[in-house]
């Protein structure tokens, strides 16, 4: 029997067998019916995810063991007699030389200070210009100030506390490559020195390990302090947890943070004063931060000179940011993580104490934990 064509020359049988192909072969759903990778592809998928698994078990085991090394780093007691020396400091911000400030304000302060170890006050004097100058129009009460903290606590230091934004990792900012810019820095410093400071007290930021112009100028300014009898302060960066760490974050970041434990210590010789910024941490918890700052305290002791004294600053402020978390980085797990240090480096240590940072950000909370921990005499 014949069998009827259709218009294009397919018979009907065709049409009818072709459909059902059609129906056998065609997905119910999306992604069903495809066909299987070849086996020269399963093998490079499958290569693929066991790299990826590589590169994460390669960046997150190391941050798991060193994490779990602050925790154990926190444990266990302090020793007897890790105390205050006597030798504290605390950041105090622009408004006590800027005319914001009165008579009432510092016998406030007085008060508050009385029976702490708090003997420098680092007082914002700065921001020094990006080609060093410092116009005395910054700081137009100092001969005021400084006067009426000697009245009300003897035996206190006011210290300038100056810096800047260093052109180091964006294209503003002071350059102490310029031989000019750091005869600039020296020359402002011989005039607040001269205005009655009682020394003075750096913070240039972000400063690289191994900057060489920065200890050619620490050198420079160093003549002028003993010249007038004062301390040369500097605040420090931190010293690398791991060995050469700053290179490694450096390459990540392009902004390396820490500070190698040589280059701390080349610092730690040419002054007579160095606050070790212990926050700004990256720390999720309290213990981790303790365990960190206590970490901290014994890199930096390793290194400082016994004739330098060294100082471990106190997170007195509560942002949340990237790099701080106000509920890990406590004045607490601070102090603890200072006496645990302290405690297994050198207890017996006299030229050493805290900085707080800073007054017009800390609490009431802030105040009784640093009393409460690093105060007690027994």
């Amino acid at each position: 029997m014949a069998h009827a064509s259709g218009t294009d020359g397919t018979t009907a049988g065709q049409e009818a067998a072709g459909a059902q192909r059609t129906a056998d072969t065609t997905p119910s759903d999306p992604g069903q019916g495809r066909a299987s990778p070849p086996p020269r592809r399963r093998r490079g998928l499958r290569w693929v995810r066991r790299v990826a698994l590589g590169v994460v078990l390669l960046l997150v085991l190391p941050l798991l063991a060193a994490e779990t090394a602050l925790r154990v780093n926190y444990t266990g007691d302090p020793a007897d007699g890790t105390y205050t020396r006597g030798q504290d400091a605390i950041w105090l911000g622009h408004a006590w030389v800027d005319g914001r400030k009165k008579d009432a304000d510092v016998a406030a302060l007085a008060r508050r200070l009385r029976g702490t170890g708090i003997r420098d006050l680092y007082v914002h004097a700065g921001p020094l210009e990006h080609d060093g100058t410092l116009p005395k129009s910054s700081y137009p009460t100092a001969r005021w100030l400084i006067p009426a903290v000697h009245r009300a606590l003897p035996g206190v230091r006011v210290q300038a506390w100056l810096g800047d934004e260093l052109a180091i990792e964006s294209p503003d900012g002071m350059r102490l490559e310029r031989a000019e810019t750091r005869a600039a820095v020296v020359t402002s410093t011989r005039e607040i020195l001269a205005a009655g400071f009682d020394g003075a007290h750096f913070d240039l930021e972000p400063l690289h390990s191994g900057d060489r112009d920065y200890l050619d100028l620490l050198d420079d300014l160093r003549a002028v302090t003993r010249a007038h009898g004062v301390p040369l302060s500097v605040a420090a960066h931190q010293i690398d947890p791991l060995p050469a760490f700053h290179s490694l974050w450096g390459t990540l970041t392009n902004h390396p943070k820490w500070w190698s434990q040589a280059y701390f210590a080349q610092v730690a010789r040419r002054v007579d004063q160095i606050a070790l910024m212990s926050y700004d941490t990256m720390q999720p918890l309290p213990s981790l931060y303790g365990g960190y700052v206590a970490q901290q305290t014994s890199l930096a002791l390793e290194v400082t000179p016994p004739t330098t004294d060294l100082l471990m600053g106190l997170p007195f402020f509560h942002d949340n940011r990237f790099g701080h978390r106000a509920s890990a980085e406590t004045v607490p797990a601070a102090v603890r993580g200072v006496r645990l240090g302290l405690s297994r480096t050198d207890a017996g240590r006299e030229r050493f104490g805290v900085a707080l940072y800073v007054d017009f950000a800390a609490t009431e909370d802030d105040w009784t934990a640093y009393r409460e921990g690093w105060l007690r005499l027994s």
